[in-house]
């Protein structure tokens, strides 16, 4: 995320190295990678109707990303707490307007050697599908035969450039026709090795964390009349507004969406009865508590030991709805008395938390979270008070989001072919394959004029339907309780704040005249009990 430094002096955007930096960069990286579509872990790929037109990863991507985030009428998002999804998304536009650049130097290089001299060139496209679809129903012998395929047509063509069949301007077509496609094929190698080369530097220079920001100039109007900017720049303003959202759902045992799965709870439950001597309890409201327990969490950076405060708890008022476990869409409330854009304002976030919500939804949750191992694990521990009858009751649940998958740290390797040499079966030797082949050339040619048309190209060669409910945190989420120091982080990060929680309360009660005998015995969320034998579990998992 770009901040400015304000302190006196020049005023110059810099990179905010916060923690959610390196999983940002991690996933923009997607979007400049290359390979095939089916390399991503949970999305679903659309395979191609035609080889020659498939998609490869980087660009399937792109285009579902783009689609996803900022097409109109699009499906609300699942917050991403750790990744500033806006930079995710403009990395995805910077990586389609270089692949746009690419493709219209290839639209012209196919028009003047491709288009000209069709003839010659279906031949030539038939001769790669031929190889496209060997390549992938029989891979032995799709080398053998497109090199058959190959030699017939360097055959003809040279057959016709000695002999050709006809006289005057047909014999100099018909001279050129076999060979304008291939001088094509050369200048549009070019072209492609350059795309590549400058993609894989990003790829790379994003997953060691060393990318500046991405650059859009398509997105700062011309003119007032530059509406295309204009919208682009309002569509990323409205995904960046709905990160910052403070409606949450809750998605069954898979917890909730954004926080991730519920790992344990603790609770405390007690009578409101006044304290002897006194005639009635002062009257207060969950949203009395609730605040108090808000400022005191803000105090967890605080330490009687230099270094032991707890680094950058974040405090969050959240509204959180149910949804069905296998649903594949969320909605937030319109309402524009108790909605701000995409936030549930104030005073409608109090009275949620003072009204009945028994039988009823949503709820009210205080939440602490952090973001801890560079954007790789959220720790969220959520607390709700609740008033049924004239008895209390405050829950603690924690929450906890692994990291992203390893897919996404991985960098750009070369492309490498090991074999044996005949007479000398026990040596293994390696060479390094060229980054753009000769099929990558033809697929990239004949894709480039279709960027006028995407819905045709996408038709043609398919592309990635992402996970939904969709959000960047969400979709691609490794287990974290094989990693030994995360596992320990998320639980160590219960105890204090349980036990804050708990001090609070008592106080809070001795303040209004409760008393708080029946709570000073209760074991839950007591000094000495679960708080300190705090362990893993499946707290959304019941036997029926």
């Amino acid at each position: 995320m770009s901040t400015l430094d304000m302190t006196p002096g020049a005023q110059i955007p810099r990179l905010d190295g916060g923690p959610q930096t390196a999983v940002t960069q991690a996933l923009a990286s997607a979007a400049y990678r290359d390979g095939p579509i089916e390399g991503l872990p949970d999305a679903k790929a659309k395979g191609a109707r035609f080889a020659l037109f498939r998609a490869n990863l980087g660009e399937a991507f792109t285009e579902a990303v783009i689609a996803r985030t900022l097409g109109n009428g699009r499906k609300p998002l699942v917050p991403s707490l750790g990744v500033d999804s806006r930079m995710v998304v403009e990395h995805c536009l910077e990586a389609q307007e270089l692949r746009n650049q690419r493709d219209r130097k290839l639209t012209l290089v196919t028009l003047v050697t491709g288009v000209l001299f069709l003839p010659g060139s279906l031949l030539w496209l038939l001769a790669f599908q031929v190889r496209a679809v060997l390549k992938k129903a029989a891979p032995d012998r799709a080398g053998l035969v497109g090199g058959v395929v190959y030699v017939a047509l360097a055959v003809l063509a040279g057959l016709f450039i000695l002999r050709p069949p006809a006289a005057g301007l047909a014999a100099l077509y018909l001279r050129v026709m076999l060979l304008a496609p291939v001088v094509g094929w050369f200048i549009a190698k070019r072209i492609c090795l350059r795309s590549s080369e400058q993609m894989r530097a990003q790829w790379t220079a994003l997953v060691d964390g060393s990318a500046l920001g991405p650059m859009l100039p398509k997105i700062v109007p011309k003119d007032d009349k530059d509406a295309t900017a204009v919208n682009l720049r309002e569509q990323l303003d409205k995904l960046a507004a709905e990160q910052e959202t403070n409606v949450l759902h809750y998605a069954g045992t898979k917890g909730i969406l954004g926080l991730g799965g519920r790992w344990g709870a603790w609770h405390l439950t007690g009578p409101l009865k006044p304290r002897a001597g006194a005639a009635d309890i002062h009257a207060f409201r969950p949203w009395d508590l609730v605040r108090r327990i808000t400022d005191r969490l803000g105090q967890l950076e605080r330490s009687e030991i230099a270094g032991g405060g707890m680094p950058h708890p974040q405090l969050h008022q959240w509204a959180v709805r149910p949804v069905g476990e296998g649903a594949d869409e969320i909605a937030r409330p319109s309402d524009a008395e108790t909605m701000d854009g995409q936030r549930m304002r104030d005073f409608a976030m109090q009275n949620l938390c003072n009204a009945q919500k028994f039988g009823a939804e949503p709820r009210h949750y205080q939440g602490t979270h952090f973001v801890l191992w560079n954007g790789q694990l959220v720790v969220s521990l959520l607390a709700t008070v609740t008033v049924l009858h004239n008895y209390l009751r405050v829950e603690v649940t924690g929450y906890a989001l692994g990291p992203v998958a390893g897919f996404f740290s991985g960098k750009p390797s070369p492309k490498e072919i090991s074999f044996t040499r005949p007479g000398r079966p026990w040596k293994t030797e390696t060479r390094q394959l060229p980054i753009v082949d000769s099929d990558e050339v033809v697929r990239l040619a004949v894709r480039a004029p279709l960027m006028w048309a995407p819905v045709v190209r996408d038709w043609l060669g398919g592309g990635l339907s992402l996970p939904e409910p969709f959000g960047f945190r969400s979709a691609w989420v490794d287990r974290m309780w094989t990693h030994r120091f995360m596992a320990d982080d998320v639980i160590r990060a219960a105890t204090p704040i349980v036990r804050l929680v708990r001090t609070v309360i008592d106080e809070f009660l001795a303040e209004h005249d409760v008393d708080v005998d029946h709570f000073s015995t209760a074991r839950s969320l007591s000094p000495g009990a679960d708080a300190e034998g705090v362990r893993p579990g499946k707290a959304d998992l019941y036997d029926g």
